[in-house]
């Protein structure tokens, strides 16, 4: 098994968002049976977010509901949240006086059901050298509150970085067929250069890789994702295109194509020189969900060489984000 910050980690493993950052939320008993399930398949490496959802009813809210019902589970899972980000995911800062808010309220809300095993800053911020900002988190490690420092959504230079600074026990970013740059743009190859586990987010292109959408009225209408570029009216036929492909695949696997989609990253970090660990963290809310995403598919090299040469020559369309969000910090 992986490990992360010297704590044994399944090999795929789970983000929560899903469960509270929506409207309306799925039933709390779902989300338990869900989480529950998770466990049971061996995805014990949780991400978590103090915006995701209302500081009424987040991922901290949901999981020291969910620790109080079973508190032997609090010391299988590995929990990493996201914070200083406002309670909104708005107000990105790494300045002492927000990363200290951010993680007193997530302890606040964790009421001592749980230890908060991995923090990570949402989004770099520019105003804030990385020095002041890990002075801050080490001084909740050095008090026994925080067991290490993760990365969110950051560039290779910012990974060299922060590593001459600091143990950092993960780098979470995006990683899909449908984005695959930190393969090619260094972060994969500084995570390796640091024996990093790299976390990949959103392992099935935010649902599209998992062929439930077919046209843009398929999208809950709720979603957020309709007010991303890659899933707007000029760009979704052509991204339908990566999907078609990815489900004939599994049609030939005989598996899902989302078990496809989070197989593919675990095949090339184990089957691929200079990669790092690869830990991809799909988000499910429903346990025959979870039970679907756990399935591991082997890739063949044959197969590996197929999508490579299919991403090559496809160009997905539309940023990752909209306007106005900051990506590679």
């Amino acid at each position: 098994m992986p490990q992360i910050n010297g704590q044994e980690v399944g090999a795929t493993g789970f983000g929560l968002m899903g469960f509270t950052w929506r409207t309306p939320p799925p039933p709390q008993e779902q989300a338990f049976e869900a989480m529950r399930a998770a466990l049971a398949k061996g995805l014990n490496f949780w991400n978590a977010g103090e915006f995701y959802g209302t500081p009424e009813y987040n991922s901290l809210v949901l999981l020291e509901r969910y620790f109080a019902k079973y508190p032997e589970d609090a010391d299988k899972v590995v929990l990493c949240v996201k914070g200083a980000a406002g309670v909104d995911a708005h107000h990105n800062s790494g300045a002492p006086e927000e990363v200290r808010r951010s993680v007193d309220t997530i302890l606040k809300q964790l009421n001592g059901r749980k230890k908060l095993d991995i923090f990570e800053c949402a989004r770099r911020d520019p105003n804030t050298p990385l020095e002041v900002t890990f002075g801050v988190l080490q001084e909740y490690i050095d008090k026994g509150l925080l067991g290490g420092i993760s990365l969110s959504e950051v560039r290779a230079e910012t990974i060299h970085e922060a590593a001459k600074i600091t143990k950092i026990v993960a780098v979470e970013v995006e990683l899909s067929m449908f984005s695959p740059d930190p393969l090619e743009n260094g972060v994969a190859a500084a995570c390796a250069q640091y024996s990093i586990p790299l976390v990949a987010y959103s392992p099935i292109g935010r649902g599209m890789l998992s062929g439930h959408f077919k046209t843009i009225d398929d999208l809950p209408k709720d979603s957020f994702v309709r007010f991303f570029p890659r899933f707007s009216p000029a760009n979704f036929g052509n991204n339908l295109k990566l999907v078609e492909q990815v489900e004939e695949l599994a049609k030939k696997k005989g598996c899902t194509p989302a078990q496809l989609a989070i197989s593919w990253p675990r095949n090339l970090s184990e089957r691929r020189p200079g990669l790092p660990v690869i830990i991809p963290i799909p988000g499910a809310t429903t346990k025959a969900r979870v039970e679907e995403n756990a399935v591991f598919v082997e890739i063949t090299d044959e197969e590996l060489a197929e999508i490579d040469a299919t991403l090559a020559k496809f160009e997905v369309k539309g940023e990752r984000y909209p306007e106005g969000i900051p990506m590679n910090g």
